[in-house]
């Protein structure tokens, strides 16, 4: 959440909605500490451009979209069994794009079988880790969420087919997937299923008819990161073409080595590029080591992100179209069906928001200094002074 004070600086200079200014995730590992460290440090702003409008029907034709239609049976019944929020929660979106979107996987059926052993080796086969195996049930883990719902979905098919119903459930751990099943059955019941989270809701597929996909294919979903260097020609003018060089090639290394990039089009002494990645959370990664290594060389950048490599150009150049008293490093995605944006702020807007929230004592302090000068100028007839006091207040509050 952004107080009051914070929220009304910000949009009053940026004619946006902010939901939230740094991180409240906690970290766990080195990793996550470094992200969680840059986005408080930099005081990383995620804006709402478009709200997101969450529902049960919204969850579902995003899941059908992100698993595939041809990779679920027509027959099939979808359970809410925990609402999610009509709002975007910043903790979780952070852990996605630090933790990436692999995710395990929970199988359990209801007697010992030699479908375990089957369901081993296609989990296998889908590029999937089965990480533990017992006669009656097995945990795995699968390159994304999409990915282990589907196969989920054709295990479950296998199953009826063979008379045996296989429950499931996928979790960000080996053991939430555990208890996200325990939960299903109590509240669903023990039908054929896989229970699953999106968006902060807890939902389940369960199936009561048999079943079998033709072929459990996933989804190639693309996913492009288009950057621009906002304003090129004063940076260059300022710096020089060689820093310029020398800061793309840092993203462009950063990109390819860090994130899975693969970088389309990118020629050396431009400003812009297209990279490709397997996964969204990477894109988006990639966009804010971009934004944040272009902040600390003196530079801004717009980047868009989206399936098609035009929907991200698209997505980018949305920063031009913005009522801000200053150009935006904003790194804009889709989520859900609304659209988002990570903004860096610069190191002026940091110091301001640093003082409200943090320093709010010494900003009291400062507008009472100023006020009582204004007074005091006035009653002497000096009222055309007064500026002066600003001046004083605002030097005193930065070398403070």
């Amino acid at each position: 959440m952004v107080n009051f004070l914070t929220r009304a600086f910000i949009s009053l200079t940026t004619n946006l909605k902010p939901i939230a200014v740094g991180t409240k995730y906690f970290p766990t590992t080195s990793l996550e500490t470094e992200y969680v460290e840059l986005f408080n440090y930099t005081q990383t702003i995620l804006f709402e451009l478009k709200k997101a409008e969450i529902t049960s029907d919204t969850i579902l034709e995003n899941l059908i979209r992100d698993v595939g239609a041809e990779n679920i049976p027509k027959d099939y019944n979808f359970f809410e069994i925990a609402p999610a929020e009509n709002k975007i929660e910043e903790y979780a979106l952070v852990s996605n794009i630090i933790m990436g979107s692999d995710r395990y996987f929970y199988i359990e059926i209801p007697e010992p079988s030699n479908l375990i052993n089957i369901f081993v080796k296609i989990i296998e086969n889908e590029k999937g880790e089965v990480v533990e195996k017992t006669a009656t049930e097995l945990i795995a883990k699968m390159l994304s969420k999409n990915d282990a719902i589907r196969v989920a979905i054709e295990l479950i098919g296998i199953g009826l087919s063979e008379d045996v119903q296989v429950i499931s459930a996928v979790g960000m751990t080996g053991a939430a997937s555990i208890e996200r099943a325990i939960h299903y059955t109590q509240s669903v019941g023990s039908f054929p299923g896989v229970a699953f989270t999106k968006l902060g809701g807890e939902y389940a597929l369960v199936f009561d008819s048999p079943f079998l996909l033709q072929e459990s294919h996933p989804v190639d979903l693309e996913n492009y990161l288009f950057i621009d260097l906002i304003d090129s020609t004063k940076f260059i003018d300022k710096h020089g073409r060689n820093h310029l060089v020398e800061l793309m090639t840092g993203i462009k290394n950063f990109i390819e080595s860090e994130c899975d990039g693969e970088l389309e089009g990118y020629r050396e002494g431009g400003d812009d590029f297209i990279a490709r990645f397997p996964s969204k959370d990477l894109a988006i990664r990639a966009g804010l080591d971009a934004a944040w290594f272009a902040l600390d060389n003196g530079a801004k950048i717009r980047a868009g992100i989206g399936r098609s490599r035009r929907e991200a150009g698209e997505r980018a150049q949305l920063v031009d179209d913005l009522k801000s008293t200053a150009p935006l490093s904003l790194v804009i995605f889709e989520l859900a069906n609304g659209l988002y944006a990570y903004n860096i702020p610069s190191e002026f807007s940091r110091t301001l928001i640093n003082l409200i929230e943090n320093e709010k004592a010494k900003l009291i302090g400062v507008f009472a200094f100023v006020f009582i000068f204004v007074y005091l100028m006035s009653i002497l007839g000096l009222g055309m002074y007064s500026f002066v006091g600003v001046i004083i207040a605002l030097v005193y509050a930065f070398i403070a």
